[in-house]
């Protein structure tokens, strides 16, 4: 299949970013102003270093090929980098504010919504075509998260605004075609780490001495963030980000198990069914890809005989 390669890609990096509280929680007593600045300079720094260390000569050839675009095609560009690097900002200060200040089970509830807002803002602005058969998935979503609103109203909230900001940033680069994707990713966090930098000096608290703390941060900006960013992107550009959506699915999962297996958060029999259900709306809205490769999977085997 020629898209079991973006799936991967995918499950990867939403699997690692199922992981994140086992990073973040230990630096819980820093304010999530602190955490989002180093965590966005940190990366910044980096993947500058990488671009021109490394990638020089890829950063040249993308300067062309912005030179070359027309002028409305350069301001379609400018218009998505720019809004990229702003849903993405938005998403990392809501998503450590209440990862660390309100609950675990508010992030995971996050990315269980975030699919929901993901397939209805590619069905309705990008136009993306869903089956039958995936609109009931989004259906059982749907219900899955409404018992889990139902338990705690305030963290639906929370996890709305978070999601929002997330899917609006899937949708947005869907589109965001024609670039190197790791260049990209550095323009959009360096951008957010320039915009940020006024207000370090006003809105920080007192700079970390904590061998702890930088540990985390370079942990989170490694593993937690360019990699996993860079598999997103790379996936958005094999497949539609409703299906990119729908596998985000996987984070909160794991999100919720550490919440109750690791954090021991307090975990109802309505949780429980409501997390159920979205496991199940995942398998529904990918069933055509499982399918086919179950069948790919019995032909070769055949041949193999």
């Amino acid at each position: 299949m020629k898209t079991t390669k973006y799936y991967i890609a995918a499950i990867t990096a939403y699997t690692i970013w199922g992981f994140f509280s086992l990073v973040l929680r230990p630096i819980h007593d820093y304010a999530s102003l602190d955490i989002l600045f180093f965590r966005v300079f940190s990366c910044s720094i980096l993947m500058l270093l990488i671009c021109f260390l490394f990638k020089r000569k890829t950063l040249q050839d993308t300067i062309s090929i912005f030179k070359s675009l027309s002028a409305s095609e350069k301001k379609k560009a400018i218009l998505l980098n720019i809004g990229g690097s702003v849903f993405l900002m938005s998403n990392w200060f809501t998503f450590i504010y209440v990862m660390n200040h309100v609950s675990v089970k508010a992030t995971s509830l996050a990315y269980l919504v975030c699919p929901i807002l993901t397939t209805l803002l590619a069905y309705f602005i990008l136009h993306e075509k869903l089956s039958k058969t995936q609109w009931i998935s989004v259906g059982l979503s749907i219900s899955g998260c409404l018992l889990l609103s139902y338990a705690d109203i305030m963290d639906m909230f929370f996890s709305i605004i978070i999601g929002f900001t997330y899917a609006c940033y899937l949708v947005s680069q869907r589109v965001n075609k024609g670039f190197d994707k790791f260049i990209v990713l550095t323009f959009h966090i360096t951008l957010a780490a320039l915009v940020l930098l006024p207000f370090y000096p006003a809105y920080s608290g007192p700079v970390p001495t904590e061998f702890k703390f930088y540990f985390c941060i370079e942990t989170i900006a490694i593993l937690f963030t360019i990699f996993p960013l860079f598999l997103n992107l790379y996936t958005l550009s094999g497949i539609n980000s409703s299906t990119v959506g729908m596998l985000l699915n996987i984070n909160p999962m794991i999100a919720f198990g550490l919440a109750n297996f690791v954090y021991h958060e307090k975990i109802s029999a309505l949780q429980i069914s409501a997390y159920g259900i979205i496991f199940i709306a995942v398998l529904v809205f990918n069933s055509h890809h499982l399918f086919a490769l179950k069948q790919k999977y019995i032909l070769s085997s055949k041949d193999s005989v």
